[in-house]
């Protein structure tokens, strides 16, 4: 009953005696006992008194911001590597931010992650001992259980990160597939909190999907469900990054966006992303989602475009899954006023009214932010009890 409290304070924050009574089902005395015993071991304290509902305000507990504990996050995409330090109230105590590193170089990769992971720890001047654990976050055929990227060759570093990284460490470690994070942060903190069955779209540089089925994380019978960027919508001759043709990730990504701006550039139409300075991906999707806030039409239009190519995926998913919402999450989620019309013009045009209407369309206020907040939130889930054994 302890860690279950635990946890429900890190994930709901403040908490009365009768609120975690509800969230459990578990009798009054019962909670109170619990919430005694972590009082004694210092590992919550009580805080602001609860709104009254007749008679004595109850008091709120939360988890002690004195712990010294920590959660290290090394966040993972196609390109770029981001690790960031965590405190228990998900506030970033230290950051390294979209390094670039692309995981097809699997041979500079992971001395890449650990050389950045190192640089933060140093900065932080964090003592080993005080993380409860790593989390890794990558795309791929990630096997949690067995903690491999089933993506690479089994000669590959990659595809034993999650044992290198902890090894270097000694700290425990777990690994997650990336967009499976992004859903999880966005049902415990974001847009689906509070709703039963949600598909969250992690739009980057290709297409993620991360699912919520009966408020459960749902990863499917070998745990790699979700490779919603692979559905066959695609008409064009353009090779995947899987290396096939058809794939929606080369029409509805980011990076197929860029492509089409440089394309449409190169051929002389007129944009403000003409005097831009390329110097790598990060800095083409950064300016193409600003340009397009600031009304450039070629930006608008070509962002137009992945929106009505993640519309009609989004419509099969639709009916298939039949969810109570579909999020748009990940880092194009910052353009979701640009995105939203053409998304939602292709769920009209290829969905059926009746389950449409019965989905809502949102977008994420989290952004790429997501990744990171819902790869803490694992190593919470899966490593919180340890605090019992250092107090």
């Amino acid at each position: 009953m302890n860690n279950q409290i635990m946890k429900a304070l890190y994930f709901k924050k403040l908490q009365s005696i009768a609120q975690l009574s509800k969230t459990f089902n578990k009798s009054v005395p019962l909670i109170t006992k619990s919430i005694n015993s972590l009082l004694q071991m210092e590992l919550i304290e009580g805080k602001e008194l609860a709104a009254s509902t007749g008679g004595r305000r109850p008091i709120q507990f939360k988890l002690n911001t004195n712990l010294n504990a920590y959660t290290l996050v090394i966040s993972l995409d196609q390109f770029y590597t981001s690790v960031y330090i965590f405190d228990l109230e998900n506030t970033i105590i230290a950051e390294n931010v979209d390094c670039y590193n692309p995981l097809s170089d699997s041979d500079n990769a992971l001395k890449n992650i650990i050389r950045l992971t190192e640089e933060i720890i140093d900065r932080s001047k964090i003592p080993l001992t005080n993380f409860l654990g790593i989390g890794i976050s990558m795309p791929g055929f990630v096997d949690t259980e067995k903690g491999i990227n089933d993506s690479y060759d089994k000669q590959s570093e990659l595809y034993h990160i999650k044992k290198y990284v902890s090894d270097h460490f000694n700290i425990p470690t777990i690994i997650e597939n990336d967009s499976t994070c992004i859903a999880f942060a966005e049902q415990k903190f974001g847009t689906a909190k509070n709703i039963k069955s949600s598909l969250v779209i992690n739009l980057n540089w290709g297409v993620g999907l991360g699912m919520i089925v009966n408020e459960q994380i749902f990863k499917g019978s070998s745990g790699y469900a979700g490779e919603f960027s692979h559905i066959p919508l695609s008409n064009s001759n353009t090779l995947c990054s899987c290396g096939k043709k058809g794939c929606l990730e080369v029409e509805a990504s980011l990076t197929a966006a860029i492509k089409n701006v440089q394309a449409a550039i190169n051929s002389g139409e007129k944009s403000s992303l003409e005097s831009e300075q390329y110097t790598n991906l990060l800095v083409q999707g950064d300016a193409l989602i600003e340009s397009a806030l600031n009304g450039d039409q070629l930006a608008v239009a070509n962002l137009g475009k992945i929106g009505y190519m993640l519309g009609k995926g989004i419509a099969t998913l639709i009916h298939i899954l039949n969810p109570e919402a579909i999020i748009i999450s990940g880092r194009g989620a910052r353009a979701g006023t640009i995105l939203l019309p053409q998304i939602q013009t292709a769920i009209n045009e290829f969905c059926i009214p009746r389950l449409a209407q019965a989905t809502e369309l949102k977008i994420s206020e989290f952004n790429k932010q997501a990744q990171s907040l819902g790869t803490s939130a694992f190593i919470i889930d899966n490593f919180l009890q340890t605090l019992f054994h250092k107090n």
